[in-house]
């Protein structure tokens, strides 16, 4: 589906009230950051800027201002001030404090494209069990001796791999593709039944990968021509159905993702892990980004229309990832749970972006 242009949108989602900060000022010129140029527009272009519930947004820049970069360093005291604003005000200050920049590639299609990631929640044992046999590693001790380091395949058939990974076991989990969406979406929730019974939740972080390829099992599947379908739910339908092909798929990644364990107090499990900012990421406002043309802790008004979602919002750019890649991409972290699984496995649509810079 295509995104509107500024004329398309309904006049009260474009119009910013007459004498609005900042919209009679002239526009700066345009700015060029690794492969994307930034140009200036004017405020009443961003399709539904008077709409939003810009204090949800508000959570994730106050996260942001923990360990924000020197260009918006200047400007947290009086993030954090507006935090109990009203929105009117919290508008009435980004407009005169902050300079939209449409962002454009530097060649091709003006078009981007957005997708969504998430936090899986996974059931897990302290110790190996019949039913829960697949391990989630810690980082070996000699995984920087090696670049890169042993395969997918490797780890599972080569006795020194094995050997190097011998006692870095975190936990155990019953279902090696729920493992693999674990490692792809980079950490995740983890209820882990210790070895006397007792239960406790854990957030299993990303700390290193063997630095191979990563590749798509869906694509893989798609190639074989083996579904239709390659979400999430299509290839453990696929896998059901074809359980004596299942390292066979899994090999075909041959990418492997090590975590650390750290503790998940009700304030954490109140935010997602912590992104590339090194900030914990909030759902629905938090987006990774190419981090050559929209920089960490960097407000983004953000608009995309498709099946899955409509979205007309502000996020900030917390986080980064190896498939995403170019000016107009963005990753959207849709939160933790069954749901926002799904989000993540559904959303590929069309993306605009405008980032939000000092003046």
């Amino acid at each position: 589906m295509p995104l509107p242009s500024a004329d398309e949108a309904a006049p009260a989602a474009r119009v910013s009230p007459p004498g609005s900060p900042g919209e009679a000022l002239p526009l700066p010129p345009a700015i060029v950051r690794g492969k994307s140029r930034w140009q200036a527009v004017r405020w009443s272009e961003l399709p539904g800027f008077p709409e939003d519930a810009l204090h949800e947004a508000w959570n994730a820049w106050l996260k942001s201002c923990e360990r924000p970069g020197p260009v918006f360093a200047p400007l947290c005291p009086e993030v954090r001030q507006l935090s109990i604003g009203t929105a009117d005000e919290q508008r009435s200050w980004m407009q005169r404090r902050l300079q939209p920049y449409r962002v454009e590639p530097l060649q091709g299609a003006d078009e981007g494209l957005l997708t969504a990631y998430y936090e899986p929640v996974l059931e897990a044992s302290r110790v190996r069990t019949p039913t829960q046999a697949v391990p989630l590693y810690r980082p070996p001790a000699n995984l920087a001796a090696r670049k890169p380091w042993y395969s997918r395949q490797d780890m599972e058939t080569l006795p020194e791999a094995r050997a190097a990974l011998r006692g870095r076991e975190i936990a155990w989990v019953a279902d090696p593709v729920e493992a693999l969406m674990l490692q792809i979406q980079g950490s995740g929730r983890v209820r882990i039944t210790e070895a006397d019974g007792s239960q406790r939740f854990v957030r299993l972080a990303f700390a290193g990968t063997n630095d191979q390829p990563y590749r798509s099992v869906g694509n893989w599947l798609l190639q074989q021509g083996a579904v239709r379908d390659a979400s999430w739910p299509g290839i453990k339908a696929w896998v059901a159905q074809n359980p004596q092909r299942l390292n066979e798929m899994l090999w075909s990644n041959p990418r492997t993702v090590f975590f650390r364990e750290e503790p998940l107090s009700d304030l954490d499990a109140a935010f997602g892990p912590r992104g590339a900012q090194g900030v914990p990421l909030t759902p629905g406002r938090s987006i990774a980004v190419d981090k050559d043309s929209i920089p960490y802790g960097t407000p983004v008004w953000l608009v995309s229309r498709g099946p899955a979602l409509d979205l007309r919002r502000l996020v900030i750019a917390q986080d980064t990832g190896s498939a995403i890649v170019g000016a107009v991409r963005a990753d959207y972290f849709s939160g933790w749970g069954p749901e926002a699984g799904d989000l993540a496995g559904r959303l590929k649509q069309t993306l605009a972006l405008w980032v939000l810079w000092p003046r």
